[in-house]
């Protein structure tokens, strides 16, 4: 029963991540200039409206992109410690896995949405893969090199930016009315000129990705994720000292200024990330019943989490930009109060079509178009006569 309630919350986090993600990614798609917006800066937005939209903006940017990375690294646990009970060689296949997931997240890149993590993820997780069997010393030297590495990126590019004073505003080249007139073509031809731009987050952060990936691999080995008195320990401490910590520090640096862009969004997330994940995992745990409609809603978006971060995104898209009902544009003058809203009804309508998908399905859409691809060499083999 304890086995069942963990991969219970492991599906409540992974749902609550998906869901979050959207919170951040919902300001890009219902700003008029688009990617723009966040490129160039934050527009100022004066009086209560402009408090209210940072406050908002406060409470998902960059903690639930965390919070997915330190899934994918329970994942990737899990997934070990299945071929060692198989007796299956690890890594194995997972490279050809990895492949699967850049040309998942390519296709979404292209299509679909530019700050796409799926190929950061494809190309970290090849690396972790290789490194999660090794003993705990050689994982800790890695997390220190890349915990180094992503601290003094963070930090000089923060002192290049507090020494410019304002932030990342400036010209990037987008045109400014792409997103609310253009073509659905001409955004997908920005986004194949624009890749040199639109894909430096992802390897800006591969630093972070690498250290949250073994991370969430070791807290789910250390049992932070288990119901018994050892995960209740651990999971107190990861809550006073990701939550108790980091909430403060990142409010403080959310109204700093634009010069703390990097350091709120890649800095402190990671820490409240980890306090998240104790505390969802605690809740989930204490309350035993899993019938309620907000637990049965998040454990069936985590369940299908592939399908709800593509599509969730390709929703955003169509009812923000002008190929779509384009109201980026028509509710402009409703920033920030709308904004909240088409999150809230966007996650409502993932959480009844997951639920109602998996009534019928064991895997969500884009979950069973992977697995295909996955097992296709399989079949091969299996159809070519022996000689």
């Amino acid at each position: 029963m304890a086995d069942t309630r963990r991969i219970q919350a492991i599906d409540v986090l992974r749902g609550i991540a998906v869901l979050g993600t959207l919170g951040t990614n919902i300001w890009i798609f219902t700003d008029p200039r688009g990617p723009a917006g966040v490129l160039e800066g934050l527009a100022p937005t004066e009086g209560v409206a402009g408090v209210v939209e940072r406050f908002l903006r406060f409470l998902t940017n960059g903690k639930f992109l965390a919070l997915l990375t330190l899934l994918f690294g329970v994942g990737l646990e899990i997934q070990y410690r299945s071929a060692l009970r198989r007796g299956v060689r690890w890594p194995g296949r997972y490279v050809w896995r990895a492949a699967l997931l850049f040309v998942e997240g390519l296709l979404h890149y292209i299509l679909i949405f530019e700050f796409d993590v799926l190929m950061g993820y494809a190309v970290a997780s090849v690396l972790v893969a290789c490194l999660i069997g090794r003993g705990d010393r050689a994982v800790r030297v890695w997390m220190v090199v890349a915990g180094t590495l992503h601290l003094a990126l963070t930090g000089l590019l923060t002192a290049a930016l507090l020494s410019v004073q304002g932030g990342p505003a400036g010209s990037t080249g987008v045109p400014q009315d792409l997103f609310t007139r253009g073509a659905y073509l001409d955004q997908v031809a920005e986004r194949l000129a624009g890749a040199g731009l639109y894909r430096l987050e992802s390897v800006f952060i591969l630093p972070m990705t690498v250290l949250l990936f073994l991370l969430g691999s070791r807290l789910m080995r250390a049992g932070a994720l288990g119901d018994d008195a050892r995960g209740r320990r651990l999971r107190t401490r990861l809550m006073i000292g990701g939550l108790g910590a980091g909430v403060p520090l990142n409010l403080l640096t959310t109204f700093a200024g634009g010069e703390w862009v990097l350091v709120d969004r890649y800095l402190l997330p990671p820490f409240i990330a980890v306090g998240l994940l104790a505390l969802v995992t605690e809740v989930t745990h204490r309350v035993r019943r899993p019938g309620g409609a907000p637990r049965l809603g998040l454990t069936a978006v985590g369940r299908t989490a592939l399908s709800c971060y593509v599509l969730q995104n390709l929703l955003a898209a169509a009812l923000c930009y002008g190929w779509g009902l384009g109201l980026a544009a028509r509710l402009d003058g409703l920033r920030p109060w709308w904004v909240p809203v088409a999150w809230a009804v966007i996650c409502a309508v993932f959480m009844i079509a997951a639920v109602l998908w998996l009534r019928r399905f064991e895997r969500g859409p884009l979950e069973t178009a992977w697995q295909w691809a996955y097992q296709a060499p399989r079949r091969r083999r299996a159809t070519v006569p022996a000689p």
